[in-house]
């Protein structure tokens, strides 16, 4: 069985009993976040982008893990000029890992360090670990190649930003299930700084009553089971 757990934010850890995976890693900093650096164990680090809210303690986290950052190509080659362990991919390209399979899709947003650094495109992300797929959508606007995604991978989980403002927002969203056709819809990249506050059961309820499909606000530090 696949657990999930949600940080906050962005940031969550898919743990299948034999590989661990932490995307996004935000926690310092995150008023949200629960749980500390320290206790974070995973074999693998994947980025969508290099936004501080998303690349957050990624060197701090791979360090002490020896996990192996997996990121669009100019992203991972900072990664290894850290000195972490880095894995090159770009957007359209997919790599079979220990864990399973991982597609890097394309994502409408930015993509540079705090000091604005460029760093490459942003991404989402396909993993697919224990036999389940996860569509987690990294901080994008709505875009309509989002039908060719479901379309191409049965997408059990989809992790979709809600926040507005630097993402989209509830309707876009509910919009962007649509699209993808998820199993389960889990919104995400909300409510930890003013600008992006917004009600998440309000998406639930879209979600459910507009197009019959389930989703699922995650409490920040809940783990389920898929």
């Amino acid at each position: 069985m696949l657990k999930i757990k949600y940080l906050s934010h962005s940031s969550f850890i898919l743990d299948d009993g034999k590989h661990s995976i932490i995307i996004d890693p935000f926690l310092t900093g995150n008023p949200n976040c629960k749980m500390k650096i320290e206790d974070v164990k995973v074999d693998y680090v994947v980025l969508t982008h290099a936004h501080g809210d998303h690349i957050g303690d990624c060197k701090q986290i791979a360090k002490q893990n020896n996990a192996t950052v997996i990121a669009v190509n100019e992203l991972a080659n900072y990664a290894a000029s850290e000195g972490l362990n880095a894995f090159n991919m770009h957007i359209g390209g997919a790599y079979k890992f220990p864990f399973g399979r991982l597609k890097f899709t394309i994502a409408h947003h930015g993509s540079s360090l705090p000091n604005g650094q460029y760093m490459g495109s942003p991404a989402g992300v396909l993993i697919t670990i224990d036999g389940k797929t996860i569509y987690h959508t990294g901080d994008t606007g709505l875009f309509l190649d989002m039908k060719l995604i479901g379309e191409l991978d049965k997408v059990d989980l989809m992790c979709v930003c809600i926040g507005d403002c630097f993402t989209m927002g509830i309707d876009d969203a509910v919009k962007a299930v649509e699209f993808v056709n998820p199993e389960l819809a889990i919104p995400m990249h909300y409510n930890t700084f003013p600008v992006i506050e917004t009600d998440p059961f309000e998406f639930k309820e879209k979600v459910e009553k507009k197009l019959g499909k389930k989703a699922r606000v995650m409490e920040f530090g809940e783990t389920i089971t898929i």
